[in-house]
């Protein structure tokens, strides 16, 4: 039972490493952009999106849309409106006489 701890919290370590120095790697891009550039040639583009980029924008919890390029174009089926034309509708409580009575007298 002892060995299977050892070999869990060795695996534990080995993971635990890897995640640190990847993380340490991305903060190290992040600061530098002379090393950014050299591992991703398009790192200068507007539209480059990896974690360094991410990182150094604080941008963390997801990535940035690329900037619109152009406007979209307007839609032409909807220009023309047609004329209105004025319609008399009767009110149902006209119909009704519920003007005609007083309330109720109080005696």
């Amino acid at each position: 039972m002892g060995t299977f701890t050892r070999s869990n919290n060795y695996g534990r370590a080995i993971v635990a490493a890897f995640v640190s120095v990847g993380f340490l790697w991305t903060l190290a891009l992040s600061a530098s952009s002379q090393l950014h550039q050299r591992i991703h040639p398009d790192a200068n583009r507007v539209e480059h999106n990896c974690a360094a980029t991410m990182i150094t924008l604080g941008s963390y919890d997801h990535a940035a849309h690329p900037p619109l390029v152009r406007a979209p174009a307007a839609v032409v089926q909807f220009s023309k409106i047609p004329a209105l034309t004025p319609c008399w509708v009767e009110s149902p409580f006209l119909g009704a006489s519920i003007f005609e009575h007083a309330p109720p007298a109080l005696v």
